[in-house]
């Protein structure tokens, strides 16, 4: 018997008992589309992550505070306060810094803010004018603020699209004026909108911006003061002049802070953090959850495969006497044996089939939901096929043994 008449036959017996190869192939079509809309899932969470790391900046640097151990217990990053306006000023010296582009220093808190008649927390920035430039962020209406407002002190403000929806809603918020911690500020400029959430949750657009001078003297106090009364910030934004001077702009980073800090043998009390360097922890997180949740959801192709060796095993003692009469008649033991492998893949590869369809179907609901687009990828769908032919192999190679092994006389003779 050939392979296209073994197939044909196989499709055959397959098709005297639908509802059984149905019911057969359910964990396969189960496992698979499970695997296929979480790989998608996880593709477009890792795509989604890229974007908005790519999109926060050309060539950045973070330069975040803390990193300090004490008694073997590391600092969580950001919560010491370890970076000052005075050590992002000498990171913009060009003798000392030539791979440095600009540096952006931020105070940021959380505050309440009311204006035109509602109110709403959201995070206010105390910046530089060369934040625009260091997050390659632009002014939609009106202008940022420049070095005059902050050497002035003033209480201007820049808001973003979301907050300004949010208090003015779709009015104009340029010229308008809104409390921060109940001090008045006049909205000078709105900037583009960004879209998508934060890269550590929230939307990017919820967000007000005012000068670092400000944020410092008139709006926290001595909360964004260090211990020695020197203006603190909570991150330092640093833009490298090109993609090959990254690592040198870090290098320089950190030789300028550990000299401004007076490191010499202790631990760095601060963090110099790349885009690649964030990119690839989060991707890494993403990959991690993405193995760990398909590889649950491959418990059900193995609880496939066992229903499908089942099934197999019944459909030898069916046809016992039906292989009895084909070794009769001149069937040799790998024709019986090809026979019932073909058989098993062909239900493992159907199911297999129907499951990319489900999962695709899964991936195409989430989508419409807006929280993620999920991107089924062809590595995903060759390795379910992959995996859909291998577990009909693996557990259809016994019952098929079995068949084979099968003596034509004690087959004959089987009632």
């Amino acid at each position: 018997m050939n392979l296209l008449e073994s197939i044909r036959v196989s499709f055959h017996s397959l098709s005297a008992n639908k509802l059984r190869s149905i019911l057969t192939m359910l964990g396969i079509i189960i496992g698979v589309g499970a695997v296929i809309a979480l790989l998608s899932v996880g593709q477009g969470a890792g795509a989604a992550i890229t974007q908005q790391v790519q999109g926060i900046g050309s060539n950045l640097v973070f330069v975040i505070p803390g990193q300090a151990s004490s008694s073997g217990i590391r600092s969580a990053t950001g919560s010491a306060a370890t970076l000052t306006l005075a050590d992002a000023y000498a990171l913009n010296d060009p003798i000392c810094c030539r791979a440095i582009a600009s540096v952006a220093p931020v105070f940021q808190r959380n505050v309440q803010v009311t204006g035109g008649g509602n109110n709403t927390n959201t995070s206010v920035t105390g910046t530089t004018p060369s934040y625009q430039i260091v997050r390659n962020w632009r002014v939609a209406r009106g202008r940022f603020f420049d070095e005059r407002d902050v050497d002035a002190v003033a209480r201007v403000a820049v808001i973003g699209t979301a907050t300004s929806k949010t208090l003015f809603g779709k009015g104009d918020p340029v010229g308008q004026t809104i409390k921060i911690n109940r001090i008045p500020f006049k909205i000078i400029g709105m900037m583009e909108e960004k879209g998508g959430g934060g890269m550590f949750g929230g939307s990017q657009d919820d967000v007000i911006f005012v000068p670092i001078t400000t944020a410092q003297q008139r709006l926290f106090g001595t909360s964004a003061q260090t211990a020695q009364g020197a203006p603190r910030v909570t991150t330092i934004f640093v833009s490298a002049v090109n993609d090959q001077l990254m690592d040198t702009a870090m290098a320089e980073i950190t030789q300028v802070l550990r000299q401004r800090h007076k490191i010499v043998y202790q631990q760095d009390d601060f963090t110099v953090l790349s885009q690649k360097d964030i990119l690839g922890a989060l991707n890494q997180i993403t990959d991690i959850l993405t193995i760990f949740l398909a590889s649950i959801a491959a418990i059900s192709l193995l609880v496939g495969g066992i229903g499908i060796m089942n099934i197999m095993l019944v459909s030898v003692t069916e046809r016992t006497r039906e292989i009895g009469i084909r070794k009769a008649i001149g069937a040799r033991r790998k024709d019986i044996l090809l026979q019932f492998l073909i058989e098993a893949v062909t239900l493992s590869v159907t199911g297999g089939v129907i499951g990319i369809l489900f999962g695709s179907a899964m991936g195409a609901l989430v989508n419409a939901t807006g929280v993620i687009q999920t991107a089924v990828a062809p590595s995903s769908v060759a390795l379910a096929v992959g995996f859909s032919i291998a577990v009909g192999l693996f557990f259809g190679l016994y019952p098929a043994a079995r068949a084979a092994s099968l003596h034509p006389i004690d087959a004959l003779r089987y009632e």
